[in-house]
């Protein structure tokens, strides 16, 4: 189960996520209480492992201006949040390398979510960035073949549940983890990523016995 931290502000939160198990941290560009400038992300990214995601996240933003701060602040992906068009998203995805393209789970256009051209399809919630939940039926409309990161008010307390209903290949929170606005809370953080990695799907690895073993060869 791929587990994204957004909303990070500060080191200390960064740094707690990773050494919690975060695949992904999520560094937010747009109009937010979250809200950073792309030096002091580029600041906590020199800190960070380069096994990490750093994800920036934009509204509507300029092209141009997505691939520049990704550029500046050494981002790996961007997260469309807006009403950018596929021809849009495919041109970031081609300049940064990674785009995760954000629908609110009640849009009509989330069926037709695979032409968009991301890597990611992520589903949030009706009023992105609030921090409520609605109905994760409505995650079904996505199509079958993308990867599906489930978002929008999820907390240590439903993330296992919505898991099960929704079946993401990955999970994303901000709020869900935080003890003020751009503070996480180290209890509330490892709680979540503990109960997503619960109820992540067990994968089939074959029979348990197997034609033959391999060392005698």
């Amino acid at each position: 189960m791929f587990v994204k931290i957004c909303g990070i502000t500060n080191e200390d939160d960064a740094l707690l996520a990773v050494a919690l198990g975060a695949d992904a941290i999520g560094f937010i560009f747009a109009p937010s209480p979250r809200q950073i400038a792309p030096q002091v992300a580029y600041d906590i990214l020199r800190r960070l492992p380069p096994g990490i995601l750093p994800v920036g996240v934009f509204r509507n933003e300029h092209p141009d201006r997505v691939v520049e701060i990704c550029h500046t602040a050494r981002l790996k992906a961007a997260q469309l949040h807006g009403t950018e068009t596929p021809e849009v998203t495919k041109d970031v995805r081609r300049r940064v390398g990674y785009a995760i393209k954000a629908f609110p789970a009640s849009s009509d256009e989330l069926q037709r979510a695979d032409t968009w051209g991301a890597d990611v399809v992520m589903v949030d919630a009706p009023s992105p960035g609030s921090g409520t939940t609605y109905d994760w039926s409505l995650v079904d409309a996505a199509p079958l073949d993308v990867k599906l990161l489930l978002a929008g008010g999820l907390t240590p307390d439903n993330v296992g549940t919505a898991i099960r209903r929704t079946t993401p290949w990955g999970v994303d929170v901000a709020s869900g983890v935080e003890r003020s606005p751009g503070k996480k809370d180290p209890v509330r953080l490892k709680a979540f990523i503990d109960a997503a990695r619960e109820a992540a799907p067990v994968p089939y690895i074959g029979p348990d016995e197997l034609p033959y073993d391999w060392q005698d060869e």
